[in-house]
């Protein structure tokens, strides 16, 4: 089996929740990603990261993903 290129992370959070709310929960969620990698035996530095927000009513889906190995080169290609 095929080992993993990447990994995602999702929290939901309401929209109303104030600014130092929404940055604490960042900051934990990069953290966590880090030692989740670390877990698994990925160097974070090796990693690229990506955030992605979705609207759903009155939340916000904050998704955090990490890329290394083949998914890395193949997303580096997608965005040049």
């Amino acid at each position: 089996m095929p080992r993993p290129t990447q990994a995602h992370m999702s929290r939901t959070i309401a929209k109303n929740k104030p600014s130092g709310v929404k940055d604490m929960t960042k900051r934990q969620m990069e953290y966590y990603m880090g030692a989740k990698l670390i877990e698994v035996g990925v160097d974070p530095k090796a990693a690229i990261y990506r955030w992605s927000l979705e609207t759903k009513g009155n939340n916000e889906v904050w998704t955090y993903s990490a890329y290394w190995g083949d998914s890395k080169e193949q997303l580096l290609k997608q965005e040049s």
